[in-house]
């Protein structure tokens, strides 16, 4: 196995950071391929946290190379200030090491306030968008109204791409009362940001094509998760990309074959941020609970995550359309405490039960979790590192969920450090190969 994709399975903030942080040891480069600015990737490094948005979470070992692709949107002073707080910290990130894709594409100041206004617009039904402009951004790559890094390197070619927009965007903008733009500012500012970024732009397709002959492994990264996916998630309170596994081709540039496996990440339960279905949702003491328990607050924005049961039927549709091999199962020390475990296995739905997951919010949203009740394991998971030292209970459920989700459980997250991390051998050399064998030495 030389090539890796780690995806989310759930609605996304399943810890993915951390296992990328733990995989990038066995690997050369780290790349993303889709996202914006919006996601937050946490890593834990010797106690202190790490919030990471864009770049990728293997830049933290410093013989890595990080790849940003061109399906992600970049906002260019979020892509500095990022770099800054990584140099703070010790982290020194320098053209060698970070590539961004000539064809990603730009978050110009306009995109936030568009957004704004059609998340005002939707009232009630609002996303839940963290309003940074990224959802406007890949409405103008669809469109091809869409402004790419490599514009910024064209300074006649960015003045007229801004011109066009804006002859568009102010219209909109006055016509909902909200402040207009000029170009002379904004051209200014964004050629000065072309400047700054000209040694990371890079053509990545290529790199990454050259590197595969050379025989260089590759970790891909994704943000979000499966059921956030513009095409596969609850539609229409989803992201603006493809979190999915198909998404990587399009994402860098590089082809299906180049994915020789697929781990996906799950919590021990499910959290959800924004609006939208969540069968599961606990909106009582319980679910408050999982949420202090589990510091379930977004990495990006704070926000606090709606927090419900494992959904089996969701988990096993990420499985399904993804064709993920292996699971980590993240956090589930903290469902150590409550009085019971619940997971549904299947939803009733006008008098039928079912066990396919439906994407469609108004099936969701009056579909009835079925759950199956564990009980409490005796014993803490909490900072374990020793398969045998797993209390029967807790192997009884993630067995459980095997069956459930036909897919086995191969790595197991015990607490935020870097090394509070169970592999299980056997599963991760079938996946990994000799990879694993390297992993398990640096535990």
């Amino acid at each position: 196995m030389s090539n890796l994709l780690v995806i989310g399975a759930q609605w996304g903030d399943e810890g993915k950071g951390k296992i990328v942080d733990f995989l990038s040891p066995a690997f050369d480069i780290v790349a993303r391929y889709q996202g914006g600015h919006n996601a937050g990737h946490t890593v834990y490094l010797k106690g202190k946290k790490i919030v990471l948005h864009l770049i990728p979470s293997g830049i933290l070992h410093a013989d890595k190379i990080g790849i940003i692709g061109n399906g992600l949107v970049i906002d260019p002073a979020a892509f500095f200030k990022e770099l800054e707080d990584l140099k703070s910290i010790g982290v020194e990130v320098n053209e060698k090491r970070l590539m961004v894709s000539r064809s990603a594409q730009v978050i110009m100041p306009y995109h936030p306030q568009m957004e704004r206004v059609s998340e005002a617009q939707r009232g009630k039904k609002m996303i839940g968008t963290t309003c940074r402009g990224i959802g406007p951004c890949y409405e103008d790559k669809a469109a091809r109204w869409g402004i790419r890094l490599a514009d910024l390197l064209e300074p006649e070619i960015l003045r007229e791409k801004i011109e066009e927009n804006l002859a568009i965007k102010n219209k909109i903008l006055e016509a909902f009362g909200q402040p207009v733009f000029q170009v002379g500012p904004i051209f200014e500012q964004y050629q000065r940001f072309g400047e700054k970024l000209a040694p990371f732009i890079k053509d990545v397709s290529a790199y990454l094509y050259q590197q595969s002959k050379a025989g260089k492994s590759i970790l891909f990264e994704g943000a979000q998760g499966v059921l956030l996916d513009l095409d596969h998630g609850t539609y229409p309170y989803v992201t603006s990309s493809s979190c999915t596994a198909g998404g990587v081709a399009t994402g860098l540039g590089i082809s299906p074959k180049q994915i020789s496996g697929i781990l996906g990440i799950a919590k021990a339960y499910t959290t959800r941020v924004g609006s939208g279905p969540f069968p599961t949702e606990l909106k009582d003491e319980t679910g408050e609970l999982i949420a202090r328990k589990g510091d379930e607050f977004g990495a990006t924005t704070g926000r606090p995550r709606r927090c419900g049961w494992f959904d089996t039927v969701a988990a096993r549709y990420a499985c399904r359309i993804n064709g993920i091999d292996l699971l980590a199962l993240t956090k589930p020390d903290v469902l150590e405490g409550l009085t019971e475990i619940k997971a549904c296995y299947a939803y009733e739905y006008k008098g039928s039960k079912l066990k396919d997951f439906l994407s469609d919010p108004y099936v969701l949203d009056r579909a009835q979790p079925v759950y199956r009740t564990f009980p409490v394991w005796s014993g803490s998971i909490h900072c374990l590192r020793d398969q045998e030292k797993l209390p029967a209970g807790f192997v009884d459920y993630f067995h459980w969920l095997e069956d459930e989700l036909e897919t086995p459980v191969g790595i197991i997250s015990t607490g935020v450090a870097r090394e509070d991390i169970i592999c299980f051998k056997e599963k991760c050399s079938r996946l990994l190969g000799t990879k694993a064998e390297q992993l398990l030495e640096g535990l």
